[in-house]
């Protein structure tokens, strides 16, 4: 099977006849500072009376050395766009007021993060809140009278003012340490303190915040990457559902996520509505009547990447139904159609991801958009919006009729800065990879590509392992940064990516090193024999996290294949990696235990058990703040490159995560990587 992808229905999504007019004028290749200077949308919120939207901007100020987001508006048919919010600080979080006049948001320009109120037809921006503690997650209720948030507080210490009493006191001591009786002790890139995000809510009035969870030991929304589509008001405005992980001490290694509902007037503890599922349920929207929640969940517990199901909760009588059994797919971000026939959703799909329509009653599925990277749905009056992106182009809003025609972009914000770049052109292929199953792959041919040349390969490999790096305008791992520098780009969706249903998901586990790799190998085999313009002579392997992993997998066990690799956070030790991480129910699963109770889980696949194998020059990259897949491992790895003698460099960010987030470091990143690619690549 052969996808050519249509190249020209895409840049016509992007651009405009100017910048088609751009494109054929003063050009360069693609670059890290392109990815930099393209300004990113984000949570966009349509107007009570479906005819406006208001969204996050965010722009890459390199001064700053941060991101800055404002607020901008524009009619859903397009016109009127505009800037609403100009402070230097960040505005962020928009939400509509109940009649449409005025948008309440968040902002930092007080010095923290508190909610501001500002009216559409003019005038300066009115701060609402003004908390000794940052304020998250904004919901407004559907009648317009009351404001629900997050707060970080201590459970115990009496609220708003005990938690600040707290910090004011640690603040004061000359002591450092902590103790602790049980873990979480850090979080992604977070030492724990004692502190839970709780969900208060006050009237827009003003008033003291009620704490909606009082005395639970959990968050909402869910940590570290849950936002504020995890909270939602009920039709009458008399209460909220919301996510949250009430599970004692075990949370470190359970993903039984609940949806809880609590009144508005506070004081009693929240009742759980989910108890009867031990796995994860998230992400509630109520239909248009107000009678059924619609929720997002899991089956397995303690399996981060089971397959979400849609499950309609009657809301009269809690009689559940889940309508997407039959479906073998996972959607994310959802909406309902304004009759309740139909919910909209977006889920990973075969490379993409894609737009579709659930019958509410047959659970019968249709392809709405199919291609490129499709995500958060909402109705816009008679239309469906939503953001969408892809290999070549950042994420625009787009709306479409509710059947998926009629396609047309709300914005064109990042035209211009498009149009003036050269990209490659992409293709998608598909090859008998592990067990002869059909895989999938892409290939992004070099900018100023011309047949009669024989390119060097960028191959990547995707985290997660439950991942996949798909038709998508990625701001950390963008192909179009290797096709820009002459490469092409190879991009396996080994066992274990999504979008290719859950049994090709779930494959992966127990077998890190197995089948991933017979689909790399025969991954990039395939494009080899399929492009003859590549060069299999000079090609580089790079990835993270799993990637990372693989890389140091590939190292031990297919030495003789590349001629350098990139090794950005990824594992060496397995066994060990398991008692320094923070979410333990990962690697419980993928590895079918404990090391205690199942070592061979850890040791069959374990890249450690192979350094005596490597031979092949490696860079190293790792972040100090990655408490996931800590600096130790890649540490380790490069002194175990140091010892075998091994050409090997070491890129350490003290200042990062599990990802690079600061733009002068990701300038740094691309610069180092891709002058490692060239120094063995290209000669």
């Amino acid at each position: 099977m052969h996808r050519k992808l249509n190249i020209g229905l895409l840049l016509f999504l992007s651009l405009s006849l100017t910048g088609f007019q751009a494109l054929a004028a003063d050009t360069h290749p693609f670059s890290i500072h392109d990815m930099l200077a393209m300004e990113r949308i984000s949570d966009a919120q349509v107007s009570p009376d479906g005819k406006r939207v208001v969204f996050n901007l965010r722009a890459t100020d390199m001064e700053a050395n941060r991101g800055r987001i404002d607020l901008w508006i524009v009619s859903v048919d397009g016109r009127g766009l505009r800037r609403l919010t100009t402070d230097p600080a960040s505005d962020f979080n928009p939400r509509w007021s109940s009649d449409g006049e005025s948008i309440w948001f968040l902002s930092t320009r007080s010095g923290s993060s508190q909610v501001w109120r500002l009216r559409i037809k003019g005038g300066e921006a009115v701060q609402i809140t003004d908390l000794p503690l940052n304020v998250g997650n904004l919901v407004v209720s559907p009648r317009g009278d009351q404001l629900a948030f997050t707060l970080e507080v201590f459970p115990k210490e009496g609220g708003i003012e005990g938690t600040k009493n707290k910090l004011d006191e640690r603040n004061k001591s000359k002591s450092t340490g902590r103790l602790y009786e049980n873990i979480f002790i850090r979080h992604w890139d977070t030492w724990k303190d004692g502190r839970r995000s709780h969900l208060f809510v006050m009237p827009v009035g003003g008033g003291e915040p009620r704490d909606l969870m009082p005395g639970m030991e959990a968050d909402t929304p869910s940590k570290p990457f849950g936002g504020a589509e995890e909270i939602t008001f009920t039709p009458d405005g008399k209460g909220l559902v919301f996510t949250a992980r009430d599970v004692g001490k075990e949370e470190p290694w359970s993903t039984d996520f609940d949806l809880y509902y609590a009144s508005i007037e506070g004081g009693a503890s929240p009742r759980c509505l989910t108890e009867d599922n031990p796995a994860w349920d998230t992400q509630p929207v109520f239909s248009p009547d107000g009678k059924t929640l619609a929720y997002l969940a899991m089956k397995h517990p303690r399996y981060e990447s089971d397959r979400f199901r849609i499950v309609l909760y009657s809301w009269a009588d809690g009689e559940k139904r889940i309508l997407t059994e039959q479906w073998d797919r996972s959607p994310s971000g959802f909406c309902w159609s304004p009759d309740g026939r139909a919910i909209y959703a977006s889920a990973s799909h075969l490379g993409q991801h894609s737009l579709f329509a659930v019958d509410t009653q047959s659970g019968q599925i249709k392809i709405l958009i199919e291609e490129g990277f499709c995500g958060s749905p909402s109705l816009a009056g008679e239309r469906l919006l939503f953001g969408m992106d892809t290999l070549k182009s950042p994420v625009e809003l787009f709306t479409c009729d509710q059947d998926g025609s009629g396609l047309e972009a709300l914005t064109r914000i990042n035209e211009e800065k498009v149009a003036a770049t050269r990209m490659g052109d992409y293709e998608q292929f598909t090859f008998k990879g592990w067990n002869e199953e059909e895989v999938y792959c892409y290939v992004v041919k070099p900018v100023d590509f011309a047949p009669e040349k024989k390119y060097p390969i960028a191959f990547l490999i995707h985290g997660g392992p439950q991942g996949s790096f798909g038709n998508h305008f990625h701001y950390r791992w963008n192909p179009q940064a290797y096709a820009g520098a002459g490469y092409a780009v190879v991009m396996v969706d080994f066992h274990g990516s999504v979008g290719y249903g859950q049994a090709f998901t779930d494959s992966i586990g127990g077998d890190w090193g197995g089948k991933p790799l017979v689909d790399l190998q025969k991954g990039l085999a395939a494009a080899l024999a399929r492009y003859p313009w590549m060069d299999g002579d000079r090609v580089g392997a790079l990835g993270a996290s799993f990637g990372g992993f693989m890389i140091n997998w590939i190292a031990g066990n297919w030495p003789d294949r590349f001629r350098c690799l990139i090794n950005h956070d990824g594992n060496l030790d397995e066994r060990m990696a398991y008692y320094a991480t923070e979410e333990l129910w990962f690697p419980e699963w993928d590895h079918r235990g404990t090391p205690w109770d199942n070592p061979d889980g850890y040791e069959k696949h374990n890249p450690v058990n192979y350094v005596k194998n490597w031979k092949t020059p490696m860079l190293v990259i790792h972040g100090a703040l990655d408490y996931r897949v800590v600096e130790t491992q890649g540490m380790g790895t490069f002194n175990a490159l140091q010892r075998l003698d091994i050409p090997s460099q070491f890129l350490y960010f003290p200042d990062e995560n599990h990802w690079v987030l600061q733009p002068h470091n990701g300038v740094l990143w691309h610069d180092t990587v891709l002058a490692w690619l060239d120094r063995w690549c290209k000669r």
